[in-house]
């Protein structure tokens, strides 16, 4: 999903100007990183590149299981601030 496609929806239900679909990811981030998961976790997850190119190279660990309970924490909070 483009963040077009969020923006054109946040636009739709009468936020624009008021929120960004890029919003949403800088949220996420600064809530994780307030609850303690790890940053290599977290900036994976955001699709973001380590822009240490000597740990770039050498590291490939996609770390699917952390983020997988990571992104269950965050579902979990937005269900329970719903």
């Amino acid at each position: 999903m483009s963040e077009a496609s969020i923006n054109k929806v946040i636009k739709l239900l009468g936020y624009h100007g008021r929120l960004t679909g890029h919003g949403f990811r800088h949220t996420m981030s600064t809530i994780l990183y307030e609850h303690g998961f790890e940053s290599p976790w977290i900036e994976m997850q955001l699709a973001h590149v380590d822009k240490n190119s000597i740990r770039g190279t050498y590291n490939y660990a996609q770390y699917i299981e952390k983020r997988r309970l990571m992104m269950q924490f965050y579902s979990d909070l937005l269900c329970f601030l719903k």
